[in-house]
Order: C-alpha cells, then sequence, then structure tokens
C-alpha cells in the first residue's frame, strides 16, 4: 500500500439507523456534532438512513422508506404527460 494516504484519526464512532433506532460501534473518521452514551461511555454518533438492519437485501423483507418525499419527486419528474 501505498504511505500516507489513508487517515490516521481512526476512533469508535455509533452508527444508529433511524428507520429502525439499531445501533453499532465501529471506527471512523467521519465527523460527527452529537454524541450519545452507550453502557456508560460516549461516543461520537453518526445517524444513517439505511443499515444492513433494515436493508431489504440483508432482511429479505421489502420496506416502503420515504425520505423527504423523494418518490413523490420522481413520480412528478417522470410522470408521463397526457
Amino acid at each position: 500500500m501505498r504511505k500516507g494516504i489513508h487517515p490516521e484519526n481512526y476512533r469508535l464512532v455509533v452508527f444508529k439507523d433511524m428507520s429502525n433506532e439499531e445501533t453499532f460501534i465501529t471506527r471512523s473518521t467521519a465527523p460527527s456534532r452529537e454524541t450519545i452514551t452507550l453502557d456508560g461511555v460516549e461516543y461520537p454518533l453518526i445517524k444513517v438512513e439505511i443499515s444492513n438492519t433494515s436493508h431489504p437485501f440483508y432482511t429479505g423483507k421489502s420496506m416502503f422508506i420515504d425520505t423527504a418525499g423523494r418518490i413523490e419527486k420522481f413520480k412528478k419528474r417522470y410522470a408521463k404527460k397526457a
């Protein structure tokens, strides 16, 4: 691997799936202003829309997730002209 291209400021971060409230801890360099306390330890918090615990490919379930009206915006944009 080339030297000097990888970040060195990895730290433990909590990722929270906002669709089902699942959390998991991993190492990341992603910036965050929010924090969360798990097991008495405070971690930076990164909120995600979808993760492996809610994604249809991993769960085998089909879910309807509409974030900020994206589906309606898509349908409006690509609707057939009468």
